[in-house]
């Protein structure tokens, strides 16, 4: 299917629902569905899936029984056909079960996969001429972005999408074959981005990718005599050059693209938050091999020194995969010790779980769910143990927000506050803070601020702002 320019539409009053799953990398890709849906068919988007007048689950493939749970989604609003909702299904599960989606729910209209949600208006087109649902899960690279209309944001942070896909085939993930491989953005198409995000009011931009470090953006647009490769680290640079432009985050990195060019930009760009998300995913290095990961926990805690020998205050999250097959109790003490070593301050963990079609699938699996378990939550509880003493050292210290919005659950330890000027803003290493913004509180989103931090809670900070 080829695709057309999109042209704004006649104002309608049709609404879009998107429910998504899953990593930064699927809100960016819901975000585009809006822009790409308003600008061709005039949709809004609806928190309420009953005024909807189309659905779509933007799915992820990544956890247990995803295909389960997107049919069981799927169940849920079937009813809503019998008024003219139209629905659909993208992301990794729609590019990795395809038109067997349409088999097993014939109420569906649409299947798109990540690399084709740019076609969806015509996708949505073809249904109502032809008659009949519509797949479409092919990989035409990085066309998507080309056809994409510029980004609507309302608020001062923004997801900015560099790359797309995999290539490095670890035994256990499902993301090279549902997102395919790594394709890097033109590096003026993400400038241009970036710049109209900044326009817009954007302060902080995340730079997004499945292994966002291994960016190669070509340089000097088509017309240029010869190819020049940005890599990631002279990206963050450039993105830095953009004076409005205040606060760089990036997700999610992979240990054997960060490189020493990439940890010198800790030292020359202070607009590069000192936090880093990046994916260890074990520590034993047997165990790190037969996951094809292609770095030995030595290797893994090199990096991390060499980071904190140049920013000793970043905060540090990872990936770990408990029970991964053939993991002894041995294998886990050494996940452990890493864990205790390195002092993370947050993590996503979970227990190994096949995913249909990769080699991990295959392997023998000897050890009992509930040693597993076991495992995951001796691992959760030793974080959340790190996570609140250092939330705990926190209090008493200045830390420069950006404000980003209204508090989305106003904390009860703060006596007699007015709710309604709550607002909540992230610190430069990633933690949330709520704070009362006093009359004019909305006045504050957008800005940086200083608060010194009064009390560390489960989850969040409290602070107060600091006057002068």
């Amino acid at each position: 299917m080829t695709s057309t320019t999109l042209t704004a539409p006649e104002a309608t009053h049709k609404k879009v629902f998107i429910k998504t799953f899953g990593c930064q990398m699927n809100e960016y890709d819901s975000d585009k569905m809006v822009d790409v849906l308003r600008a061709a068919e005039g949709y809004e988007p609806t928190q309420n899936v009953d005024e909807a007048d189309l659905v779509l689950f933007n799915t992820c493939s990544v956890r247990e029984k995803a295909q389960e749970k997107v049919f069981s989604d799927l169940g849920r609003i079937k009813h809503l056909k019998k008024k003219g909702v139209k629905i659909g299904v993208g992301g990794c599960v729609a590019s990795q079960e395809g038109g067997a989606i349409i088999e097993r729910a014939p109420y569906v209209d649409v299947v798109f996969g990540p690399q084709t949600l740019h076609r969806l208006p015509e996708l949505l087109r073809a249904r109502d001429a032809l008659a009949k649902p519509q797949v479409d899960i092919t990989f035409p690279e990085i066309e998507k972005f080309d056809h994409l209309p510029p980004a609507k944001v309302d608020g001062a942070t923004a997801f900015v999408s560099i790359m797309e896909g995999c290539s490095k085939y670890c035994s256990y993930c499902v993301v090279p074959y549902t997102r395919g491989e790594e394709v890097s953005r033109p590096f003026e198409d993400v400038m241009r981005e970036v710049q109209g995000l900044a326009d817009q009011g954007v302060k902080e931009v995340t730079l997004l990718g499945q292994n966002v470090n291994a960016y190669r953006g070509t340089m000097g647009g088509k017309m240029a005599v010869s190819e020049e490769i940005c890599d990631f680290a002279t990206l963050i640079e450039r993105v830095a050059e953009i004076s409005s432009i205040q606060r760089i985050r990036y997700t999610t990195s992979h240990p054997n693209e960060f490189t020493q060019a990439l940890i010198d930009v800790y030292a020359r760009v202070p607009k590069l938050v000192s936090h880093l998300h990046l994916p260890v995913q074990h520590a034993s290095d047997r165990i790190l091999m037969a996951m094809k990961r292609g770095y030995t926990a030595l290797q893994y805690k090199s990096t991390v020194r060499k980071l904190r020998a140049i920013r000793p205050e970043i905060s540090m999250s990872s990936d770990f995969i408990v029970g991964f097959p053939g993991e002894t109790d041995a294998d886990f003490d050494k996940m452990m010790a890493l864990i205790e070593d390195i002092g993370y301050d947050s993590s996503f963990s979970f227990i190994f779980s096949p995913r249909p079609g990769t080699p991990a699938a295959n392997l023998a699996d000897d050890t009992p769910h509930d040693v597993k378990l076991k495992r995951l939550q001796h691992l959760q509880a030793t974080i959340d143990a790190n996570v609140q003493r250092i939330s705990a050292s926190r209090v008493g210290t200045i830390q420069r927000l950006l404000v980003e919005g209204p508090s989305r659950r106003p904390e009860k330890s703060a006596p007699g506050a007015i709710y309604a000027q709550q607002v909540m803003g992230r610190t430069d290493c990633n933690r949330i803070v709520n704070f009362d913004g006093g009359p004019n509180a909305q006045r504050l989103i957008g800005q940086m601020l200083d608060v010194r931090i009064t009390e560390a809670l489960p989850h969040s900070l409290r602070a107060e702002v600091v006057v002068g």
